[in-house]
């Protein structure tokens, strides 16, 4: 694949990875991190999966509005995307692995034009893309 990118931004961790610091090169983004209680950590500061779940959610809304605008739909105001990302064991080589959940949430559409919208933003989306094959989604759609 290739791509020219027309952005790009850095950002550099530190400390001892879910235990330490992330900041952006920007500045807009400087959190310290730490597990979540379910992972054994005193959940008191963000998390790469809480990061990469709030990136994932704005990259695909925005593609979900650019392929409603290519098919001639408006997306409603209201409308909303959720992703949830688990981290788990990954049984195929003991290490570990990511889920993510995708919902989209459009009202007033009916409920086959949003699960059409909602899987062409999946083929669409840059983070959909660059997870496919490594990850399990699941995409559903609801009105």
């Amino acid at each position: 694949m290739a791509v020219s990118p027309v952005y790009r931004i850095s950002s550099t961790s530190t400390g001892g990875g879910r235990d330490g610091a992330v900041a952006s090169e920007t500045g807009r983004i400087d959190l310290q991190l730490a597990p979540p209680t379910e992972m054994g950590g005193g959940g008191d500061g963000s998390n790469p999966e809480e990061l990469f779940s709030a990136g994932y959610a704005a990259c695909f809304m925005g593609a979900l509005r650019l392929v409603a605008k290519n098919a001639g739909a408006a997306v409603p105001d209201d409308a909303s995307v959720t992703v949830t990302v688990g981290i788990g064991k990954d049984d195929a080589d003991d290490g570990f692995g990511l889920t993510a959940d995708i919902e989209v949430y459009l009202p007033g559409l009916d409920t086959a034009q949003a699960a059409e919208l909602a899987q062409a933003a999946h083929g669409f989306c840059p983070y959909s893309k660059a997870t496919r094959g490594n990850i399990a989604h699941t995409v559903t759609s609801r009105v």
